[in-house]
């Protein structure tokens, strides 16, 4: 019995003995691939709209307002190219909809509105935007929308 009981005692020993003297493996080198998505593409905060003529469109609730924010075809913010945009969403707490309009922000790359917009942020949006002012007003691009904020 005792013979059993050192038997497996030496084993145990050596066998930790052979895991400590073992080389640490060293780290996989980065392929190509890896070093790609060091570069992946921007991120476009909230719910992204791809547009008709190229870019896309960010909208988001902060502050309790709607935010447009304009980016290029890379993702990249860009300049505002409507003057306006008019939004109009369903809402089950009455029974109209809900409707507000969208400005130039300061920065001029997005606009914003002043209506606070009641949660749950779950609905259908409709989305219309306008460049031009007064009697020049026109539509450009229309999107209905399943906003998630």
């Amino acid at each position: 019995m005792k013979s059993i009981v050192l038997l497996v005692c030496l084993t145990f020993a050596a066998t930790l003995l052979s895991a400590q003297s073992q080389p640490a493996k060293a780290a996989p080198a980065k392929s190509a691939k890896q070093d790609d998505k060091t570069t992946e593409e921007p991120k476009i905060p909230g719910t992204v709209i791809p547009r008709a003529k190229g870019g896309y469109l960010g909208l988001t609730i902060e502050e309790g307002t709607f935010r447009l924010a304009f980016y290029g075809k890379d993702k990249k913010p860009a300049n505002a190219d409507a003057d306006q945009a008019v939004m109009r969403w369903l809402v089950k707490y009455q029974k109209s909809d809900e409707r507000t309009s969208l400005t130039r922000t300061g920065d001029g790359k997005a606009l914003g509105g002043g209506k606070v917009v009641r949660p749950p942020y779950a609905f259908k949006l409709f989305l219309t935007l306008f460049t031009g002012e007064g009697e020049y007003l026109q539509t450009d691009e229309n999107y209905v929308i399943d906003f998630q904020g």
